[in-house]
C-alpha cells in the first residue's frame, strides 16, 4: 500500500465530532494506510458544531471560491483544512454557511431530520469531487463511510464520467447500522435528475429511507467493508448478492491486515 493514495469521504470523523462507528472507522481505516506509508486525505462536512478555534481549522483561500449548482442554485463552495494532532493526516472540511453553519449534524433539537439534507448530500458530494480536481491529487482508491457521503459514487459514475482524472480509481463504501430514521426529502430524485442523472439510475430511492440510499451506494461501489458487527440482515443480503467483493465485519485487531489484503486483492 506504499504511496498508493487513498481518499476518505465520511459523514463524520474524530476527533472532530462525537465517538460512534463511522467517526471511529473514519478515523482508524486513514490511520491504518497512513501508518504503513500510504498518502491520505480526508474530507467530511463543516457541520457548525465543530468547534474551529479548538480544532484549528483555517480556510484555504486557493480553494474557495467556487460556486456548485445544487437544483439550480448557485450554492458557494468554501474549503477549510485542519491535521488530526500527532499523525500527520489531513482533513478537508466542505463548507457552506447555508448548508452547514447550523448548530448540529442532521437533525434539529427535536430530532426531526433537516429537510434539505438530501441537497446538503449533494453539495458535499460534488464539493469533495471539485477539490479533488482542484488539488490535482488523483486517488487509486476512494473510502466512502457515512449516509451524509453515500451519493459520492452515483455521482462519480455518473455526473462525473467523463472526468479523466477519475478514470482509474476505485470505490469502496463501508455500510454502517447507524444511519437514520425515516426518509430524506421526497424531492431527491428530481434534484438528481437536475443533474442528469436519470430516473432509471437513481428508481433505488423512490423511497428515500437510510436502506435504499444504501443499496444505491452499494450498486455504485467497486467494493464493500461491512462497518457493523450484526449488520441489518436486508442490507447484509443485498451486499453478499450484489456480486461486489465484500469484506466482512472484523474486530479492530484484525481489520488491519484484512482491509489492506482486501484492497490489493480485490479492488487494486
Amino acid at each position: 500500500m506504499e504511496e498508493k493514495r487513498i481518499l476518505y469521504v465520511s459523514s463524520e470523523v474524530v476527533p472532530y465530532l462525537a465517538e460512534n462507528e463511522v467517526s471511529l472507522q473514519s478515523y482508524e481505516f486513514p490511520k491504518m494506510i497512513n501508518d504503513i506509508g500510504g498518502q491520505i486525505r480526508i474530507f467530511m462536512p463543516r457541520y457548525g458544531n465543530i468547534n474551529e478555534r479548538r480544532h484549528q481549522l483555517h480556510e484555504v483561500i486557493r480553494l474557495s471560491g467556487m460556486n456548485l449548482v445544487v437544483n439550480d442554485m448557485d450554492m458557494p463552495l468554501i474549503i477549510k483544512v485542519a491535521s488530526i494532532p500527532k499523525e500527520r493526516i489531513q482533513v478537508y472540511f466542505i463548507d457552506n454557511d447555508e448548508y452547514f453553519k447550523r448548530k448540529a449534524t442532521f437533525t434539529d433539537e427535536e430530532g426531526i431530520l433537516y429537510p434539505d439534507n438530501d441537497e446538503r448530500a449533494i453539495f458535499f458530494a460534488k464539493g469533495v469531487v471539485e477539490t479533488v480536481k482542484k488539488l490535482n491529487w488523483v486517488p487509486d482508491v476512494i473510502h466512502v463511510h457515512g449516509w451524509m457521503a453515500s451519493l459520492l459514487p452515483v455521482y462519480l459514475k455518473h455526473y462525473y464520467k467523463n472526468e479523466g482524472i477519475f478514470a482509474d480509481t476505485k470505490i469502496i463504501t463501508s455500510v454502517y447500522n447507524l444511519g437514520f430514521e425515516g426518509e430524506l426529502n421526497s424531492e431527491l430524485v428530481g434534484k438528481m435528475s437536475f443533474d442528469n442523472i436519470s430516473k432509471d439510475i437513481t428508481k433505488e430511492i423512490q423511497v428515500p429511507n437510510y436502506e435504499n440510499l444504501m443499496k444505491l451506494t452499494i450498486d455504485h461501489s467497486d467494493g464493500i467493508v461491512i462497518g457493523s458487527e450484526g449488520l441489518n440482515p436486508t442490507l447484509t443480503k443485498y451486499i453478499e448478492t450484489s456480486e461486489k467483493p465484500f469484506l466482512p465485519f472484523a474486530t479492530k485487531d484484525k481489520v488491519s491486515e484484512l482491509y489492506t489484503a482486501f484492497i490489493k486483492k480485490h479492488i487494486l
